[in-house]
């Protein structure tokens, strides 16, 4: 079975978070729109290295520009984490994990039975 265009999408996801700055910029846009400036000032960035790795997470579209605003004769994009596409992605994980799925039996498969057990053993 092939997950073509949705694992390379998966991958690319992967990418894009795997970076520790990455996670932190996710974080503060949870909870509020911020600019590339902004960032930079929380988190103890140069403005190009905060706008680096916005760009790099908004290709990815963990987020989304929030508006523009007007900054000393330039614009200034502010950017959101994109909560509503949680949703989707929840939904896009279950079908990925539904179509893996094998019949009960197949080898290579383990009874439910037995993981729980096996499960327990582990605390």
């Amino acid at each position: 079975m092939s997950l073509g265009d949705g694992a390379s999408s998966r991958t690319a996801t992967m990418r894009a978070t795997a970076h520790p700055v990455r996670l932190q910029i996710m974080s503060l846009l949870a909870g509020a729109a911020m600019t590339a400036a902004e960032v930079a000032r929380k988190l103890g960035l140069t403005h190009a290295n905060a706008s680096y790795h916005l760009r790099r997470i908004a290709e990815v579209g963990l987020i989304v520009p929030a508006g523009e605003e007007r900054i000393r004769g330039g614009v200034a994009k502010r950017y959101r984490y994109a909560v509503g596409d949680d949703r989707d992605r929840i939904l896009a994980a279950a079908r990925d994990l539904h179509e893996a799925a094998r019949p009960p039996g197949t080898p290579g498969t383990v009874r439910t039975s037995t993981a729980v057990a096996m499960f327990r053993m582990e605390r």
